[in-house]
Order: structure tokens, then C-alpha cells, then sequence
């Protein structure tokens, strides 16, 4: 049976050509790039290069480049790092990822003030929304670039407009459209964006904050004077080249991904469509006027005659048929549990807990997309025989 990884929007498989670039760093050129010997400076050389290349394609100054340990190190660092002294309110959304909203929370209990702006139905948060919570106290705006279970995009470029009006700082969580979208800080208008080097074909474990110079930034990870004292702890060198190169072949193959990628998401589309009928809602605003993601399409199942599906048993189902899908966010994995994202645009709580995110990659081809629709049409036929025999079966005596 074939193997089918719609799940791109979790982790990206690593390029074999990224792997070719790490490989000395992983064995020969093993230095430490915080020492002066030879070895030492190699490996400086090494980090210094990826941190130019990475600006370069940001139209960011290298000195604007943090290494982190990936996106979630990035969003702590940018909301703690910039919420200090009288400007102690973070404005950002309910359908953030989890990676934002966890530090928001531990901010709100340390006594910081937080505005969790609601979602339109279709996941996207307005310039107007952002303008009507800003306040003199208002230390940092953070929203995403694309939503990661919806794919949505929200217009970061005007909603960083709204901001240096007010002169407030904007942060930007680009983990899912880096290495697809053209990230130019200065168009998009942010002072601080978040990048994930497992998200565009890099390896796990590496990621980049971008602060704009200038900014007055509060390091998160102290105990070294890396990262020009703004993230202690020794660089991963093999990861920050193999992210760099990565990002670097996603910039210059980003046009013919981008429109394989939206092909096979229409492809979907119209297969569930036709297959499934009204037994689904699609979250993602596929064929509306919202600008969304090529990668993303996220559906839910809402309860039928009364009775809800099973979500997880949904996605085993789907594992087992060969089929490698999530519910949403990777990182809140584990126990099934419904959607914070779903819940916030307006879903109820069976719906939200009956949705599968489909996320596609350079790799996947048509007949990936018509075996999954397929698939999935022979699972849900199975389950609801299965559930409408055991609510018809009699009573026990």
C-alpha cells in the first residue's frame, strides 16, 4: 500500500540536498564556532555565511538575525524579549499557535495585560481590530503570517501600518509561509518575524528570530555571550547551514512550488467535494475572498443525525489506510482535543473535535491527492455502518 504524508504544515522531510550541506559539520568540521582556534573559525565562518544568507533573502542586515532552536524558542523570545518596562500589554489572536498563546498566558499571570482578538469566521484578524485594542500601554502586536491549521493569511503588511502609526512594534510568526511568500521585512512592515527550519525542508531543532536594529530587546536564554549576547547557548552549526541552504532553495524554487502545491489543493478540494458531499464544512476559505496558504486545507465533520464523529479514531483510521494527516497543530498533539483554532472562529466543540488538516509538499503528487479522497470516502462509509449497527443493536436483557 502506498505511503501518503500530507502533514508538511507539522515537519518537512529533509532535502537530501540540505543533508549533503550539514554533513561536514556533523563530522570533520566539528569546532565550536565560540573558539579561536582553526577548527573554531571554520565553524564561525560557517554560522557567519548562513546568518548573511538568511538576511539577504529577508532584506534584513545580518545583525538582525538571532539563531534559535526553532520557532517556539523565537515567539517566547520575541514576546518576552520586547514586554518590559511601562509598555506591559500584548495584543494578538485567538487563533494563534500555541507557541504564542502559552507565553501570553504566563505574561497575563507575571501581570502583563493581554488582548486576545477574535477571529472572523474565516481565521483572519483586520487592521481595524488591531487599531481598536492598541492602548499607550501596548508593547508588541504578535500574529501570524498564515494560520497553521487554516492556512488563512492575515494582512501583515497593513496591520503593521496600524502599528508604527501608534508606534508600536509588530511580531510576526511566519513559520508557515517561509520558504513559499516572498518574507521582505521591510514590505511586510514587521520588526520581529519568526522562522522554522523544519518547515521548509531544513532540519528539526533550528529556527531564526529576525529583530529589526534598534529595537530594545530583552535577551529570553541567558548563560552566553552567542548571538551578539541576545541567545546564549553554542550554535548548532550543522543546523543553521542546513537551514540556510534550505531556505535558500525554497526562495529560488518557490514559484513552481507554490503552483504544484495550489494545484493539488484545488484537486483536493473538488475530489472531497464530490466525493463527500454535505458531510463536511470546509474551515479554510477555499474559493472565498480571503487570501489563504497553496498548502493548507483544513475540513471538519459535523455531528450527522445527532450524533458526532469520532475524530481520532477518524485519523487512526486514516493512518492505518496509509494515509499521515493531523487534526491541526502538531505541538498540542497526543490526546486528540478540539481545536483552539476551530473553537475560536465559532465552531462547537464535536465539530471542532472532528476535523483533519490535509498539508501538502513539493513531493506529492495527483495520485496522492486522488488515493487520499478515495480513502477517506471507504473510512467514513465503514465508520457510520459501524456506529449505525451499534445504535440499532437491541438492548441487552
Amino acid at each position: 500500500m502506498r505511503r501518503i504524508y500530507l502533514d508538511h504544515a507539522a515537519t518537512t522531510p529533509l532535502d537530501p540536498r540540505v543533508f549533503e550541506a550539514m554533513l561536514p559539520y556533523l563530522k570533520d568540521q566539528y569546532g565550536n564556532a565560540s573558539s579561536v582556534h582553526a577548527l573554531g573559525r571554520k565553524a564561525r565562518f560557517a554560522v557567519e555565511e548562513s546568518r548573511e544568507c538568511l538576511a539577504a533573502h529577508l532584506g534584513a542586515e545580518p545583525g538582525e538575525i538571532i539563531f534559535t532552536s526553532g520557532g517556539t524558542e523565537a515567539n517566547n523570545a520575541a514576546l518576552h524579549g520586547m514586554l518590559g518596562g511601562a509598555r506591559r500589554h500584548l495584543v494578538t489572536s485567538a487563533a494563534e499557535h500555541e507557541a504564542v498563546l502559552r507565553p501570553a498566558e504566563r505574561l497575563e499571570k507575571a501581570g502583563h495585560r493581554v488582548s486576545m482578538l477574535r477571529p472572523a469566521p474565516s481565521g483572519a484578524v483586520v487592521p481595524e481590530q488591531v487599531a481598536e485594542a492598541l492602548t499607550e500601554e501596548t508593547g508588541l502586536v504578535s500574529l501570524m503570517h498564515a494560520n497553521n491549521e487554516l492556512g488563512t493569511l492575515t494582512p501583515i503588511a497593513s496591520i503593521a501600518a496600524v502599528c508604527h502609526a501608534r508606534g508600536i512594534p509588530l511580531h510576526c510568526d511566519a513559520v508557515q509561509t517561509a520558504g513559499l511568500f516572498k518574507l521582505n521585512v521591510d514590505a511586510l512592515g514587521v520588526d520581529l518575524m519568526t522562522l522554522s527550519g523544519h518547515k521548509f525542508y531544513g532540519p528539526k531543532g533550528v529556527g531564526v528570530l529576525y529583530v529589526r536594529g534598534g529595537l530594545d530587546f530583552e535577551p529570553f536564554v541567558v548563560g552566553g555571550a552567542q548571538e551578539r549576547k541576545r541567545r546564549g547557548g553554542t550554535e548548532n552549526v550543522a543546523a543553521i547551514v542546513g537551514m540556510a541552504r534550505a531556505f535558500e532553495w525554497a526562495v529560488v524554487e518557490a514559484g513552481e512550488r507554490v503552483a504544484h502545491l495550489a494545484a493539488l489543493r484545488d484537486r483536493l478540494c473538488t475530489g472531497l467535494r464530490q466525493t463527500l458531499g454535505e458531510a463536511f464544512v470546509f474551515n479554510t476559505p477555499v474559493g472565498e475572498d480571503v487570501s489563504v496558504a497553496p498548502h493548507i486545507v483544513n475540513i471538519a465533520f459535523p455531528p450527522h443525525d445527532a450524533m458526532p464523529l469520532d475524530g481520532e479514531m477518524l485519523l487512526l483510521n486514516l493512518d492505518m489506510e496509509g494515509v499521515m494527516v493531523s487534526a491541526g497543530s502538531a505541538c498540542t498533539s497526543g490526546a486528540i482535543a478540539p481545536s483552539h483554532v476551530l473553537l475560536a472562529i465559532g465552531h462547537d466543540r464535536a465539530t471542532a473535535s472532528a476535523a483533519v488538516r490535509f498539508s501538502f509538499g513539493k513531493d506529492n503528487t495527483e495520485e496522492d491527492v486522488d488515493q487520499t479522497v478515495e480513502r477517506l470516502g471507504t473510512i467514513l462509509r465503514r465508520m457510520r455502518q459501524r456506529r449505525s449497527a451499534a445504535t440499532s443493536r437491541p438492548a441487552s436483557a
